[in-house]
This record gives C-alpha cells, sequence and structure tokens, in this order.
C-alpha cells in the first residue's frame, strides 16, 4: 500500500510511522516542518488535568493514549535511538488564593467521580514536593497519571525514520495518485478538506536557569489566572499557554507574555530569576467542540448520469443511479483519511490517532472507539 501523508507535525509524523511498520510505502508532504504545532506544545500528557466538564468521550480516548505512551515512547526510542524526554513524576495542581484553591476542589471532585486518580493536598504538603513554590499557595491535589514528553525530541526522533519527505505543498486532494492519503496538517486542513478547523493561537515561553526549579509539571491558579509550567531535566522550563482567537496571527504580544509571568512568578517566585530563553506563538488546531477529527473524509458525491433499466418487457423502467464518484478524487476510488483537529491534546493523542488511521488505512476498521470524533458530525 501507498500512503500520502500531508503534515510533518506529530500527528502526521506519528500516523506515518505506524503505517511504515505495517509495511507500507510512505510519503510525508510539509512545506514547511519548522512551523509545526509540535514545536510551540509543552509536552504535557494530561488526560487528568487536561479533562472538561462533558467531555466524556474524548476523556476517554486521551486515557487510552495515555496507556499506550510507555510503549510508543520505548519503541520510538530504539527505532531511532534518541531520547524522547518521557517522564512520570505526575502534575500538581496548585492554588494560589481560597478562590483559586475552591476552583481546584471543584476539578478534584470531578476527577474524583470519573474515577481519576487525584490525591488532594494542603499548602504545606505541596512545599514538601516542591520546596521553591511560593509560602501563599494554599493547596491543591497530585495527578500522578499525567506525565510529560519533549515534543521537540520526539519531532526529532520521528523525522529520523526511514520515512520518504517531500517539501512539496499538496493543494488538491484530486492530484494524489496513492492508496490512501491522511490529512494530518493541522489547521492547514480547513483549506483542504472544508473541514471547520480553526486556529486557536496559543503563547509560551521557555525559560533557563543552571538546574530545574521543579520536579513535577506544575498546572497552576494564581488570582484566577491559569499557567502551567513543565520542567526540562536540563534546566529549562516551559510556561504556557495563552488560549486566543485571533486567527492566524502568530504575534508574541507583550500582554501575552505578562499574562504568563504574573502568575509563573506567584505560585513559583524563582521564575524571575530564570534566563527568558525564547517566546513564541503557535496555532492549535481547533474544532467547533473542540474534539479531533478521526476516519474517513466526508467529501459530497456527484453522479455523472442515469441509467434507465426496464423492469418487465414493456415498462418504461426504473432510474437508477450508478456509483456515486467522489469530487476529490475523481472517481478513482482512492481513500482520504482524517487526523486532525486535537486542538491542545495533539502530543497526549497522538499514539492512539497512529493507532486508529493506520487501521482504517489498512483494514478500513479500528476497535478503539472513535465514533464521537467522526469527520461527518459537523456535515
Amino acid at each position: 500500500m501507498r500512503a500520502t501523508v500531508v503534515g510533518g507535525g506529530v500527528i502526521g509524523l506519528a500516523c506515518a510511522w505506524e503505517l511504515l511498520r505495517r509495511g507500507a510505502q510512505v510519503t510525508v508532504h510539509d512545506p514547511d516542518p519548522g512551523r509545526s504545532a509540535g514545536l510551540v506544545a509543552a509536552g504535557m500528557l494530561a488526560p487528568t488535568a487536561e479533562a472538561n466538564y462533558g467531555e466524556e468521550a474524548l476523556r476517554a480516548l486521551m486515557l487510552e493514549s495515555m496507556r499506550r505512551w510507555p510503549a510508543f515512547a520505548a519503541e520510538l526510542e530504539a527505532a531511532s535511538g534518541m531520547r524522547v524526554g518521557y517522564r512520570t513524576e505526575g502534575s500538581l495542581l496548585v492554588a494560589l488564593t481560597d478562590d483559586d484553591h475552591a476552583e481546584v476542589l471543584r476539578l478534584v471532585d470531578y476527577y474524583r467521580r470519573a474515577g481519576t486518580p487525584i490525591e488532594p493536598l494542603t499548602g504545606r504538603q505541596l512545599r514538601e514536593l516542591e520546596p521553591m513554590l511560593s509560602p501563599r499557595v494554599r493547596g491543591g491535589a497530585f495527578a500522578p497519571g499525567d506525565h510529560q514528553v519533549d515534543p521537540r525530541l520526539v519531532l526529532r526522533a520521528l523525522r529520523s525514520l526511514p520515512i520518504r519527505f517531500e517539501s512539496t505543498s499538496i493543494d488538491d486532494l484530486s492530484t494524489v495518485r496513492d492508496d490512501v492519503t491522511i490529512v494530518a496538517n493541522g489547521v492547514g486542513a480547513a483549506r483542504l478538506t472544508g473541514l471547520p478547523v480553526r486556529p486557536v493561537k496559543g503563547q509560551l515561553l521557555r525559560l533557563r536557569g543552571a538546574e530545574p526549579l521543579v520536579r513535577h509539571v506544575i498546572r497552576g491558579v494564581a488570582l484566577g489566572r491559569h499557567v502551567y509550567l513543565v520542567p526540562r531535566a536540563d534546566g529549562e522550563l516551559v510556561v504556557g499557554a495563552t488560549e486566543e482567537e485571533r486567527g492566524a496571527d502568530t504575534t508574541v504580544t507583550a500582554g501575552g507574555v505578562l499574562d504568563l509571568l504574573r502568575p509563573a512568578a506567584d505560585l513559583l517566585p524563582g521564575v524571575v530569576e530564570l534566563t527568558l530563553a525564547e517566546t513564541l506563538a503557535g496555532l492549535r488546531p481547533g474544532t467547533p467542540d473542540n474534539a479531533p477529527l478521526l476516519g474517513p473524509l466526508p467529501v459530497p458525491h456527484r453522479v455523472d448520469h442515469a441509467v434507465v433499466v426496464p423492469d418487465k418487457p414493456g415498462h418504461s423502467g426504473s432510474v437508477v443511479a450508478p456509483q456515486p464518484h467522489d469530487q476529490r478524487d475523481g472517481g478513482r476510488g482512492r481513500r482520504v483519511l482524517v487526523a486532525t483537529g486535537h486542538y491542545r491534546n495533539g502530543v497526549l493523542l497522538a499514539p492512539v490517532t497512529a493507532r486508529v488511521i493506520a487501521d482504517l488505512a489498512t483494514t478500513g476498521a479500528t476497535d478503539v472507539d472513535v465514533a464521537a470524533f467522526a469527520a461527518t458530525r459537523f456535515t
């Protein structure tokens, strides 16, 4: 089987790798891999802290992908000979004030009712785990099931695999001659497929120090402002991330930096001593329900002509339409699958997305329940 993958980010490359392991000939098309949303991601694998009310189907998919991450990371490191920064210390939910703490406790109650491991902690208990936290921290919780990975290392490892890369852009799916095409180019999928994928801007900071300030991922609320801090082993601290509905704008703004540094410093005062190494902004691919689009592409069809088939001698007959032709593939019957709209969870959902798309590409079916994420749900 020959497969074309449109998009060289974490999702596209994960799909390409899984297809490659199943014996497919895979070509990845990406004219500008340096703009992948994964390069701006913090790499939190957080099926607990990223779960929101009313998103039970998405939460189940996140948990399924989290279950696959240890093997995915180990196999990728073995195949590439490179580390991907997979860490399992867990996350701390941290609240600065009483009001912030009340918000965290509401989340803890939701996680508990959903059956997710979560342990409420006092401010003192939080500082015993992370002594650099502010003495003003009121309380929070420990989420042992939330891990992390370094997306830049993941991308580097995936790009080192024996996958064929093309820097050309695909602007029309009807020009693709391979057996299956996977559209995994994030916000670019909207133009290519007509699906409702919108860009959601996120600004992020990378700070550097001689050694890590904390071991755990910190997901904090300070005076109503949300922030996360993700430590790397080399002393880097990733601080993110804003959520802005500003179209395709990727400008880093002073206001965005302030919105991140202010709550970060309130929770972890030592950040003000770190070097501001990088400021950047990227575009998350969001959908109307902020859940991914996975599976066959819904396309309009046309019928070239109708055929009159006689029912009986002497009868005028019935009008029977021939097999519809796909407008985008010229009637050749080649398949198009989509894997986009992952919003804030692209890195987390990469293993399960790769499995689902490879299943559908090779056999037409998958044992992972993705009915709630069908691309047809908005058409």
